[in-house]
């Protein structure tokens, strides 16, 4: 996803390009959002509600392909519709900005679980290991009997998905998650960048895009229709609603179509009013409490609401937020773009993450004086988790992503433009990607 360079009313100079400063602020708070939603529900004294918080993390995801979607248009097509810049550059220079992230998320998360199965603090750690992987389904068959849902890669497995997840294509394993399971966005952001230089230039001249929109909508709710009706909610269907590039495109085109709408509504001077962006704001959490109800429903609707029934309010979401105006403060637009910087170091980091801070957590509120004579027994007199420390957690993780993305990404990243591209990124175009 590009860094966004933004501002939202006014007129630029000539070359200059708007700062979405509010999508910055989106992206960071869909990252958080994702955060909390692989990690809170592991406090068993909130577990009674806590699924309320955490049941529609996926429509954080699919929020941001919708937004990357947005963005890339705004950054890469000239008022022309057309490419600034050629395919070549414009595949490296995205290659160069995930796979950091990716390479970097990856090791730490192997590390960590390897480490994690060896000392085996909290109950259940012996069981993970590198190859232990849980299949993909939405019934009932992991409820009655997890182990059913539970597989050791053979080494074979292993080494087919190292070699997926080292070249970027392992969200097309639709049988289970592998190593750092949320990195499968990443390998799915590829793939839409790799489709962006055709699909984004003819989306763009759509003359009537809010009908596109709709349509791209009924065409992603195809396959999920497809599965309620004729299979048992197992393996494969799953993961492949869940996460295969190509079922997940749309929400990333249904991105470029809304900044079609929204470059359309600019020239002709029109923006939303506070209260009409108050008004739709409150129809998307309208959208996400109907959807929280419906999940309760079946298995059926979470097919539907995963892949589908929530993309308008996910565009609704994201084409407020590029309205927000740019603050006069020079230090809150920094912070939000350093926060927004950090969101997909935050999707990519923080199941690693958590793991170390819950278990050096577990240590510390057992007998930690144990670990400097007997350290096994210090293991063995972990405690539990708190919740007041949660929020510790969250602020940690933050401040690492952002550490992480602004002094290894970007180092990495202009390493990797230097030789692949021969050149300093320099250009407005550049520093915006």
């Amino acid at each position: 996803m590009p860094d966004s360079k933004t501002a939202v009313s006014g007129t630029q100079s000539a070359g200059q390009k708007e700062r979405f400063i509010g999508l910055e602020w989106l992206r960071f708070f869909l990252g958080l959002y994702i955060v909390i939603f692989h990690t809170l529900h592991t406090y068993p004294s909130i577990s009674s509600w806590s699924h309320y918080v955490t049941d529609i993390g996926f429509f954080s995801t699919s929020a941001f392909f919708v937004l990357s979607g947005f963005l890339l248009t705004h950054v890469y097509l000239d008022d022309a519709h057309r490419m600034r810049e050629p395919v070549k550059s414009f595949l490296l220079k995205r290659f160069s900005n995930l796979y950091p992230i990716h390479i970097g998320s990856l090791i730490l998360a192997m590390s960590v679980s390897a480490l994690v199965g060896y000392l085996a603090i909290a109950p259940g750690d012996s069981d993970i290991s590198l190859r232990f992987v849980v299949y993909d389904v939405n019934n009932d068959i992991g409820q009655l009997d997890w182990k059913s849902l539970n597989h050791t890669m053979s080494p074979l497995e292993t080494g087919i998905n190292l070699l997926l997840n080292l070249t970027l294509l392992h969200a097309w394993n639709p049988l289970y998650l592998t190593f750092n399971p949320p990195s499968w966005s990443i390998s799915a952001l590829f793939f839409f960048y790799l489709t962006f230089p055709w699909l984004a230039p003819r989306l763009r001249r759509v003359l009537h895009p809010r009908r596109a929109m709709l349509w791209v909508n009924l065409i992603y709710l195809i396959p999920p229709l497809i599965v309620v009706f004729t299979t048992n909610y197992g393996v494969p269907e799953t993961g492949i609603l869940h996460r295969n590039p190509l079922i997940r495109l749309p929400e990333f085109a249904a991105g470029i179509l809304l900044y079609t709408f929204y470059a359309q509504q600019r020239s002709a001077g029109r923006s939303m009013s506070p209260s009409r962006q108050l008004l739709a704001l409150l129809g998307v959490a309208a959208s996400i409490a109907v959807a929280l109800f419906l999940l309760g429903r079946g298995h059926a609707w979470y097919y539907l609401l995963h892949d589908g029934l929530l993309l308008p309010a996910q565009l609704m979401l994201v084409y407020v937020a590029a309205q927000w105006g740019e603050p006069r403060s020079r230090r809150i637009k920094r912070l939000a773009s350093r926060l927004g910087g950090a969101s997909l170091p935050m999707f990519a980091l923080h199941v690693p993450l958590y793991a170390i801070f819950s278990r050096v957590e577990r240590v510390l509120s057992g007998d930690p004086g144990l670990c400097l004579s007997d350290f096994r027994g210090c293991l063995a007199a972990a405690g539990e988790v708190h919740l007041w420390l949660y929020p510790v957690f969250l602020l940690l993780t933050v401040l690492f992503c952002i550490v992480f993305q602004e002094q290894f990404v970007v180092r990495v990243r202009r390493w990797l433009l230097r030789h692949l591209l021969h050149k300093t990124p320099r250009t407005h175009v550049d520093k915006m990607s």
